[in-house]
C-alpha cells in the first residue's frame, strides 16, 4: 500500500504567526493561522481537515460496504464535524459527528443502518480516531 504525505510549515509565535499545509499529491495547499484555527480567521486548521478525512474515509468505506454486499450506492455523502475543546489540560479533539446522506436503491433502512455502523466502525480514520467519541447520523435518501 502507498504512504501518504502531508506537510506543514509555521512561521512565527502561536498568536502572530501564520502557516501553510500541503498535501503531497499537490490537490490542495492552504493557509492557517492562530485566528482560523481558534477563532472565526480565513484559512484552514488541523480540525477541518481530520474532517475532511474522516468524512471521505467513511463515505468510502460504506460504499465499499453496500457494494460488496450487491448494493449499488448512487450516492454517499457525508460531513463531519470536528469537536475542539479546552480543558485544564489544553486542546483536545473530544467528538467527531458524522452526518451522511446517502441514495442506495433497493436497501432497506435497517440494512442501511447496519452497514452505516460497520462503516463507521471499520474505516481506517474512524480507527486512528478511536479516542474521540464518533457519533453517526446516515439517512437513507430516496
Amino acid at each position: 500500500m502507498p504512504k501518504r504525505k502531508a506537510s506543514a510549515e509555521w512561521k512565527g509565535t502561536l498568536p502572530e504567526g501564520n502557516g501553510i499545509v500541503a498535501l503531497g499529491s499537490g490537490a490542495f495547499q492552504g493557509a492557517y493561522s492562530f485566528s482560523s484555527r481558534f477563532e472565526e480567521g480565513v484559512g484552514t486548521n488541523p480540525e477541518e481537515l481530520i474532517g475532511a478525512a474522516h468524512a471521505g474515509c467513511f463515505s468510502m468505506a460504506l460504499s465499499g460496504a453496500l457494494g460488496k454486499n450487491g448494493f449499488n450506492p448512487q450516492s454517499v455523502k457525508t460531513e463531519a464535524v470536528v469537536h475542539l475543546v479546552k480543558d485544564d489540560s489544553g486542546f483536545t479533539i473530544t467528538e467527531i459527528d458524522l452526518d451522511c446522506d446517502a441514495h442506495v436503491p433497493g436497501i432497506s433502512e435497517e440494512d442501511f443502518s447496519k452497514f452505516a455502523e460497520e462503516a463507521k466502525k471499520g474505516c481506517p480514520v474512524s480507527k486512528v480516531l478511536a479516542g474521540a467519541k464518533i457519533n453517526l447520523t446516515a439517512r437513507l435518501k430516496s
